[in-house]
């Protein structure tokens, strides 16, 4: 199982790298400019908030650091571009690639939370976990081609398979 979800991780990965190519060709404003009715309001917002998610599943959840979690601040945000954002990720790759390793083997096997997660599911499976955060990432992935088209700048087509081919 820790082959294929490396495998598709990998494949996700690489339908990501698209999407940075393409974003690294759009100006610096239209990252910016509120879209409203779309994901975070704009392209980096959303796109840092899929990070976000990432660490607060994989990493404050299953590894169990709520105390430590910090979404990223709206000061980065308002600062950040897409070399800013491919850093974020570069972390986020490496907590898949712990989480991967540290659930290799019980994938089925409910994380328990204590009372401090008010508000939030106290019982969740790494492989639930996974598949949350990487379907997440997807979802918004089409709200971020839906506000550049909405801004003028219609991406690649790459709906085959994520564009991985």
């Amino acid at each position: 199982m820790l082959e294929i979800l490396q495998q598709q991780y990998s494949w996700i990965r690489l339908a990501r790298q698209n999407m940075f190519v393409f974003l690294e060709e759009l100006p610096p404003q239209i990252l910016h400019q509120t879209v409203s009715e779309f994901g975070r309001g704009t392209i980096i917002r959303t796109h840092i908030h899929v990070v976000d998610c990432y660490r607060f599943w994989l990493e404050s959840f299953a590894f169990k650091k709520i105390n430590e979690h910090r979404d990223i601040s709206v000061h980065e945000i308002e600062r950040a571009d897409v070399k800013n954002v491919r850093e974020r990720f570069a972390e986020v790759d490496e907590l898949v690639q712990r989480f991967l390793y540290e659930y290799c083997d019980r994938w089925s096997e409910p994380i328990e939370q204590d009372e401090s997660w008010q508000g939030y599911p106290k019982t969740a499976t790494p492989l639930l976990l996974l598949t949350h955060v990487e379907t997440h990432e997807f979802h918004h992935k089409g709200q971020i081609v839906s506000m550049a088209r909405h801004l003028g700048h219609p991406p690649p087509a790459d709906d085959r398979l994520g564009g991985l081919f």
